[in-house]
């Protein structure tokens, strides 16, 4: 609303654009009044945008890792989870930054360091003849852009890192938009050896076609669904019906967010492939995960 007392021009268009942006921001199409808090808020983003920049050129990020088991409990794999130690804030979780390297750009060199990451440690695994596969995140963004299968390939014959043990996690929103492109890219990731996981399946998308259309490795059932069973019947029967499906497709499953005992026995008994979770593992610095699978420095 304008005037305000002592508002100049200037004042005006930035309030309008902050409100501009908070209304995109809350799905387009939409009206928003220019409150004082929406300022605080995106001096707060650009002060954090700034801080992200500094983080990458510096040693602020590390990568936490969480095992996967099989029916045997035996640690066949681990998710790369990516952790910002701020200085001044602390240990920030992915939630906290990775939506705004999404919106501005910064997730694809911060993804691209995931990755090289990744096929270092992958690298190091394979010349002492550990056989752990390494999952990571890859976001739309970072998967969409035009360059990201040569970077991949440049970093795997860069760091000689073996393709067979590298699992791309992937959300359902990749085939909504630009299917072909998607499917191009990841038909040439898979021929060099490169696996995909659906991350969060069954909470977005999930169309049968892209199933059968996809050269895919795995799924992974959202933890909401594992969290109440067995005792929720119509999560139970949805986790049964993932399974079942996933065997006919001939893909491994995933069950993530695995916290009891008796989730795990459920899990074993519908025949999961493979469970993650605090019942078996909290996520771990990776140095202490590799020293835990027996690498030696």
């Amino acid at each position: 609303l304008f005037p305000k007392a002592g508002q100049q021009i200037d004042d005006l268009l930035r309030e309008a654009d902050t409100a501009m942006y908070r209304a995109k921001s809350a799905g387009r199409n939409r009206i928003a009044f220019f409150e004082l808090t929406m300022q605080h808020e995106v001096e707060e983003r650009l002060a954090l945008e700034q801080e992200l920049k500094e983080a990458l050129a510096g040693e602020q990020l590390r990568l936490d890792v969480q095992s996967q088991v099989d029916a045997q409990g035996r640690e066949v794999a681990g998710e790369l989870l990516l952790r910002w130690l701020h200085p001044t804030r602390g240990l920030l979780p992915p939630m906290r930054f990775i939506p705004l390297a999404e919106e501005t750009g910064l997730i694809l060199p911060l993804g691209e360091w995931v990755i090289e990451q990744a096929c270092h440690t992958l690298a190091r695994m394979r010349r002492q003849g550990l056989t752990q596969s390494l999952a990571v995140n890859v976001s739309a963004r970072q998967f969409r852009s035009e360059d990201f299968v040569p970077r991949v390939q440049a970093i795997l014959q860069r760091t000689g890192a073996p393709a067979q043990q590298l699992v791309f996690e992937v959300t359902e929103s990749l085939f909504i938009q630009d299917w072909d492109n998607s499917l191009r890219r990841i038909i040439e990731l898979v021929k060099m050896g490169i696996r995909f996981s659906i991350d969060d399946f069954g909470t977005g998308y999930s169309s049968l076609s892209y199933l059968q259309r996809l050269p895919l490795f795995e799924l992974k059932i959202d933890r909401g669904f594992v969290q109440d069973t067995p005792q929720n019947i119509n999560n139970k029967a949805i986790v049964q019906s993932i399974l079942s499906m996933a065997q006919h497709l001939g893909l491994e499953v995933v069950a993530e967010g695995v916290e009891t005992q008796a989730q795990a026995d459920f899990l074993r008994a519908s025949h999961c492939h493979r469970l993650q979770g605090y019942l078996y593992s909290q996520p771990q610095p990776l140095q202490d995960w590799l020293a835990h699978i027996g690498l030696n420095d």
